[in-house]
């Protein structure tokens, strides 16, 4: 049965989030608190498994307590309940490790449904970890599944699944975003990023020697990054439409794009417009990937 804990300084919210766990019998809530800094005591010294957050506090905000969470070490899982539509506000909650966004007034099958979610990966979790510790008791077989466990990821094998979930892992310009990402993670190491100029002719020195071939293959690497990004614009739009609640839209549409140019494309979709071309911000496409890649292989120590 899984443990939740509940943050938010409205008791209305705190009591309906309560009644809907336990009416739906989806688990037990074992803390509770109206403010984040009780509720990073409260969930420290409960350790539910999921907690349910609200973003804007008045003391200390959920974004906030997330992260100073991790820093005392606790794993558990998040769900981001608040009004805030900012997209920007949303990315960052994203970034902060959060699994879910529900957007207020609550709704009781909207959480219900995430909540199962939830469920489920934490199932799926510690299923993997007892295979994890009987493979570990089997001796050899055991020491070999460890040591592959505690090989590090490369900055390839982070960006991968993220291009994948957007359906442009197989386009051209997936690769230069890639180089891109590798090298800014080789040379820069903060969360600025150099002009896309540069970006496009680091990526291009990769391929060509001289000055002149270097800006001919940087304008053909903005070209295929651009038509890669808006493939992944028309990918997650897509998504949206069949299901606006679906894990992925949730994740990578405010987090990736634009919140109105995902609507506009959506709408053109929808109404069986003609799909222009539109303008995507590549730069900030690049910047959260960078970011992403940054924030799990810091964790990893890459």
């Amino acid at each position: 049965m899984q443990r939740y804990g509940i943050v938010d300084d409205d008791a209305v919210s705190r009591v309906m989030l309560q009644r809907i766990i336990e009416k739906a019998e989806l688990g037990e809530v074992v803390c509770s608190a109206g403010s984040g800094r009780e509720g990073e005591k409260a969930i420290l010294n409960a350790q539910p498994d999921v907690v349910l957050i609200d973003l804007l506090m008045p003391d200390q905000d959920g974004i906030e307590t997330i992260l100073r969470l991790k820093d005392h070490g606790y794993a558990g899982k998040y769900v981001m309940i608040s009004q805030i539509e900012n997209k920007e506000m949303i990315g960052k909650a994203y970034l902060a490790g959060i699994e879910f966004y529900i957007q207020k007034p609550i709704n009781r099958v909207e959480v219900e449904a995430v909540l199962t979610k939830i469920n489920e990966q934490c199932t799926i979790s510690r299923s993997l970890n007892e295979i994890k510790e009987s493979l570990t008791k089997l001796g050899g077989l055991g020491a070999g599944t460890q040591a592959a466990g505690r090989r590090k990821r490369s900055a390839r094998e982070w960006i991968q699944p993220i291009l994948m979930d957007m359906g442009i892992v197989g386009e051209s310009g997936s690769r230069d975003l890639t180089e891109i990402i590798e090298h800014l993670l080789r040379w820069h190491k903060d969360d600025s990023i150099p002009s896309l100029k540069e970006l496009y002719e680091a990526a291009a020195r990769m391929h060509r020697d001289e000055e002149q071939e270097i800006e001919k293959e940087g304008k053909a690497v903005e070209q295929r990054i651009r038509r890669t990004v808006s493939a992944a614009l028309s990918n997650i739009a897509g998504i949206g439409l069949t299901d606006y609640s679906n894990a992925k839209f949730e994740h990578y549409a405010p987090l990736y794009f634009d919140f109105q140019d995902v609507r506009m494309k959506m709408k053109e979709m929808d109404e069986g417009l003609k799909q222009e071309k539109g303008k995507v911000n590549i730069k900030k496409f690049i910047q959260v990937l960078y970011l992403e890649v940054l924030d799990r292989s810091k964790n990893e120590g890459l």
